[in-house]
């Protein structure tokens, strides 16, 4: 999983007029050669991706290996993410709105609704480039899944070893004393009905 781009992008509504208010780009597996103009190309797919992206929408557009996590704004600005197609696209879109949140309340209006190069700041992007290649650092809901699958796993060892010593789940209830007569035939019934379903 890589993340290669996180910018904010201005959109002025037309083709063509889009602004890179602040960009921060991951190169490192390019060669010195090829780095520049991978660059400039992700500049230039963010930018389209950004003008085609309505005020309060989320989208994501897949290109060769890349996909493209846009996160438009009422504002007039679009957050761009490019990773690759393994990056969870959950993850990428909290990215974004915690990205773009902050860059309004760090950078008034006025700084950056203006001009064709306008001179904002947002040096925070730089760290959360790094910090988030592991997508696991911005996910809290990621985590939770994670501890759930662990669960899972985990239960799904402790069913198996109930079995592997001998134990039928069909004794257990038979010997159940907190189910009653109407359960136990209702689980005859359908051992009964799945037996017939099985395939030899």
């Amino acid at each position: 999983m890589k993340l290669s781009y996180i910018g904010i992008i201005r959109t002025d509504g037309g083709e063509g007029k889009s602004v890179e208010l602040v960009a921060e780009k991951n190169l490192a597996g390019y060669s010195r050669f090829t780095s520049g103009s991978i660059g400039e190309f992700m500049t230039m797919f963010a930018k389209t991706v950004a003008e085609r992206t309505k005020p309060g929408q989320r989208q994501d557009v897949e290109e060769q290996s890349y996909t493209f996590h846009a996160y438009g704004r009422s504002e007039g600005i679009c957050g761009i993410i490019i990773s690759d197609h393994e990056y969870p696209p959950l993850v990428a879109h909290q990215i974004l709105g915690k990205i773009v949140d902050e860059f309004l309340a760090a950078s008034p209006r006025s700084s950056w609704a203006t001009g064709d190069r306008p001179s904002v700041s947002f040096p925070e992007l730089k760290n959360y480039l790094v910090k988030y290649q592991d997508p696991q650092q911005a996910d809290s809901i990621m985590k939770i899944q994670q501890q759930l699958d662990e669960t899972k796993i985990v239960l799904h060892k402790t069913i198996e070893s109930v079995l592997n010593r001998g134990e039928k789940i069909g004794d257990l209830v038979a010997k159940s004393d907190d189910l009653s007569a109407h359960t136990r035939k209702f689980y005859d019934q359908a051992k009964k009905q799945n037996s017939c379903c099985t395939i030899m």
